[in-house]
């Protein structure tokens, strides 16, 4: 990195943002932050206290074009306006991850998929902590990249990375690189063509060298099909469900036991096949990573176990909010279950869950203002549909509904500002009216 010291405009002040604003001001560069929208309070007071001069509630056009370089923030879309200004200006644009990258020499894995990257990236994280090594975890997931390098460089970072923090790379480069797959998703950005929206996954490998690992879902028709119209030097290594024999996963004539962990579902054990295959690649003991295997416990609203009542065990997968997170979700069942849906339907098409819900599920428990889509979708398909309008409603109408060896699964296939403020409170007050439930029941 040269040691010129720039005149450095940062768009947008959320945790990217702020976190390449302090990497920034560390390294003796002149920042400016502009946000379009209105700051949060907490990142307001921590660019006041820190002295950066920023803006909230719109953009001075001409402060901003005369910057050396923009770092912007991933949910800024290249189309935009005034990014079409400073790229007709000729001035550089680049993601917080790649400005990160320019302050740190030490080991990268980057973690990239339509779905599983937070489990992917918390899983290996954690059995990265277990071995024994000095590791923290970053991204889009906690704390930004660029607020982790100025705190304290590490010897190994674990990254999330979505499609958006990687369309701004340009000199980017993990040691090892992971896609976990690539379904639909955010397809508005990429102008509804997969194929735009596969190679801004695929920036992660770009510039890999060949002594680096590319992961990639040889069972995937987007990552794994794909592969070879991003050719690069890196040595690719193939995960496949072939690896997964009952709950035993199969790497490198080692056996990986996953009954005894957390992790419920298929395409849990492919998640856990990518982190495995990293540990080992990066010389980690197989005796380690069972350890670090049986001692995780996933982020909240994933498949979350929350409580068993009188033999009916109730999961939190709140934040399964599109039809395909659902059908892995449904595909870990192993008992009759009571399936809560419902919310913001997001243009759903719900009959990959026909089969499902045909030969798994007992009830359908809707939790949403309207339900009218799940209603006419499963019509004939679920004996027993019920509506609700509460956590609390869906949560006493479900433990009607089941008997002991159920299970009572939230998955909502819809996004949940209906009747919430997003997933995450959808999923604690799912949990909290569980522990009514319990506490009610143990009382009789």
């Amino acid at each position: 990195m040269s040691s010129d010291k720039l005149n450095i405009a940062i768009l947008g002040a959320g945790e990217s943002g702020v976190g390449a604003a302090i990497l920034a001001l560390q390294k003796g560069h002149q920042v400016f932050v502009s946000d379009k929208g209105q700051i949060k309070g907490n990142y307001a007071e921590e660019l006041s206290q820190l002295g950066v001069p920023f803006e909230s509630g719109s953009h001075d056009e001409a402060r901003i074009l005369a910057a050396d370089l923009v770092i912007k923030s991933p949910g800024i879309p290249d189309k935009a306006p005034l990014m079409q200004a400073i790229l007709a200006k000729g001035i550089p644009v680049i993601a917080e991850i790649e400005f990160a990258a320019r302050y740190t020499q030490h080991f990268t894995v980057g973690i990239t998929g339509s779905n599983g990257k937070t489990t992917t990236t918390n899983l290996l994280y954690h059995l990265l902590a277990t071995a024994g090594l000095d590791v923290v975890m970053g991204g889009n997931v906690g704390k930004s990249f660029a607020r982790i390098v100025a705190e304290r460089d590490y010897p190994y970072y674990v990254l999330e990375l979505s499609s958006f923090q990687l369309e701004g790379i340009v000199d980017y480069r993990p040691n090892i690189s992971m896609i976990l797959n690539i379904t639909p998703d955010h397809l508005d950005r990429y102008e509804y063509q997969m194929e735009k929206y596969a190679a801004a996954k695929f920036n992660i490998v770009k510039q890999q060298r060949g002594s680096d690992f590319f992961l990639y879902n040889a069972d995937d028709e987007q990552s794994g099909g794909k592969r070879e119209h991003y050719p690069t030097v890196v040595q690719a290594v193939a995960i496949s469900a072939n690896m997964i024999e009952g709950s035993l996963l199969k790497v490198e004539g080692y056996e990986f036991d996953m009954q005894t962990t957390a992790l419920m579902g298929r395409h849990n054990y492919m998640n856990a096949l990518f982190a495995i295959k990293t540990c080992l690649l990066m010389g980690i003991d197989p005796a380690s990573i069972q350890e670090g295997l049986n001692s995780f416990v996933n982020a909240p609203h994933r498949l979350e176990k929350v409580a068993e009542i009188t033999g009916v065990e109730f999961i939190n997968d709140s934040k399964a909010t599109n039809v395909d997170s659902v059908f892995y979700a449904l595909q870990a069942m192993t008992r009759p279950t009571i399936w809560i849906a419902g919310g913001t339907d997001k243009g759903n098409d719900y009959s990959p869950l026909f089969d499902f819900v045909a030969n798994k599920v007992k009830a359908i428990v809707c939790m949403g203002v309207d339900n009218s889509k799940i209603l006419t979708a499963f019509a004939g398909r679920c004996e027993t549909i019920v509506e609700t309008r509460s956590a609390q409603e869906a949560v006493e109408q479900s433990y009607k509904l089941a008997q002991a060896g159920d299970t009572v699964l939230l998955s909502p296939a819809c996004a949940s500002f209906d009747l919430f403020k997003n997933y995450e409170d959808r999923g604690e007050q799912f949990k909290a009216a569980v522990r009514q439930k319990l506490i009610a029941v143990g009382e009789n």
